[in-house]
């Protein structure tokens, strides 16, 4: 990474500029690649967007992902509001100076903590809808700290329970003053548990946001122009129906604001039902505008990612490379293990000797099996490098695929591989 770069020495782009150029397609399929440009770089897509939800990737320095080949970060703005404060990350030069990054950067809306602070207290969503649904489902033991209503949010700080309230103008106000390169519209998540009836008065309500966020987005673009433009993307909700998810894209697309620019791109959020991914992300794509990106939330697998690209998703985040990283558990060519298990104590091969990663290239699988044991902190920090890398390459892999026409050679073969373990 070269040095530091500050949001206030970034060029602003015209609003005119293209914010994003598609490049080759799948044949007979959404999918394409592409590049997004920002004021602190262009995205190829697809690309992986890391996850550092506190203005870092946790475990690894920005400039050990930066050589992991991370294009760009996603932050979380909930947590940032809470702690350091999205004042102090604007008075600082905004998140890429905050956190010595110099690339292009994510910020999300807090959406996904109305839900698991109201509803999943988890930190992933369930893909499949199994069980009973309710409105009112509640993990057992817990408080509710989120309540929704048509205006906003007010919640209770996991952090101390101080009570708090969040609303479009709000969240823009957050992610503007952390000057990230992409911002994304307040939406309320539900959960695959929900009923119909909710799903529905929801993707109302996460339409009617996205109008006041356009408005306040516009509203501080004009005020804040010693900032870079910042491009805000709108959040796609309807869950698992067809009908709910065509609706939603369309009423986004409609939303044009003052200036007439409307979104600058679309994520597609809200709880996906595993076997039906690729369906839902095509549904979206069908109705959402060819010439803008869509960032799809939370998705990471393998097959998510093969299944969501071809159906046309052009950029991913998800915590999961890092999150397992941390419970040992590790990514391969041939499948995902777990490195603490005894099998590896004398085991003085790498991780993956087809991975270029700076944990491959330099450490065995028994030593890093030693650190997990030894509850070191450096165990954390490698086996995260590792991940990352796996997960950027993959995605970057099917990249050249597109452009170079062997998609589905690709998939087959990767997917064989890395799921022959499972079953065997």
């Amino acid at each position: 990474m070269d040095g530091v770069s500050s949001n206030d020495d970034a060029p602003v782009p015209a609003p005119n500029d293209p914010f994003f150029t598609v490049g080759t397609r799948i044949p007979g399929q959404l999918g394409r690649t592409g590049t997004i440009h920002t004021p602190h770089g262009d995205i190829a897509t697809p690309a992986f967007i890391a996850v550092g939800t506190n203005a870092t990737v946790k475990a690894v320095l920005p400039e050990t992902i930066r050589e992991a080949g991370a294009q760009a970060v996603l932050a979380n703005a909930y947590h940032l509001y809470l702690q350091p404060g999205s004042d102090i990350v604007d008075e600082a030069g905004g998140l890429g100076r905050f956190m010595n990054w110099s690339g292009p950067t994510f910020t999300d809306s807090g959406g996904f903590q109305v839900m698991s602070l109201g509803v999943g207290f988890k930190k992933v969503l369930a893909m499949e809808a199994v069980g009973v649904q309710s409105d009112d489902v509640i993990a057992v033991g817990k408080e509710r700290l989120a309540h929704v209503d048509d205006d906003g949010v007010t919640f209770k700080s996991h952090r101390d329970g101080s009570r708090h309230r969040f609303t479009p103008e709000v969240s823009m106000g957050i992610q503007h003053q952390l000057g990230a390169d992409i911002i994304f519209a307040f939406d309320e998540l539900t959960t695959l548990f929900n009923t119909r009836a909710y799903q529905e008065e929801s993707v109302q309500r996460t339409q009617a946001w996205a109008v006041r966020c356009i408005a306040e987005h516009e509203r501080l673009t004009a005020q804040r122009t010693h900032r870079p433009y910042q491009a805000l993307f709108g959040v796609v909700q309807g869950a698992q129906y067809e009908d709910l998810r065509r609706q939603a894209c369309r009423g986004l697309e409609s939303i044009a604001g003052e200036t007439g620019r409307g979104f600058d791109g679309y994520g597609i959020g809200g709880a996906l039902e595993k076997q039906n991914l690729g369906t839902i992300v095509r549904w979206c794509n069908e109705e959402l505008p060819e010439h803008k990106p869509r960032h799809l939330l939370g998705i990471s697998e393998p097959d998510d990612l093969f299944t969501a690209i071809e159906n046309g998703a052009d950029t991913f985040d998800c915590v999961n490379p890092s999150r397992v990283a941390r419970n040992a558990a590790i990514y391969t060519e041939n499948g995902r293990f777990n490195i603490n298990t005894s099998r590896f104590r004398r085991d003085f091969d790498p991780i993956d000797e087809n991975c270029d990663c700076y944990t491959c290239r330099n450490y065995s699988r028994a030593y890093i099996h030693h650190l997990f044991k030894a509850k070191e902190m450096l165990a954390s920090t490698l086996a995260t490098i590792h991940n990352e890398r796996f997960t950027i390459r993959l995605v970057d892999r099917i990249r050249d695929s597109i452009d170079g026409g062997y998609f589905d050679d690709l998939r087959s073969q990767t997917l064989s591989s890395f799921y022959a373990t499972a079953r065997a």
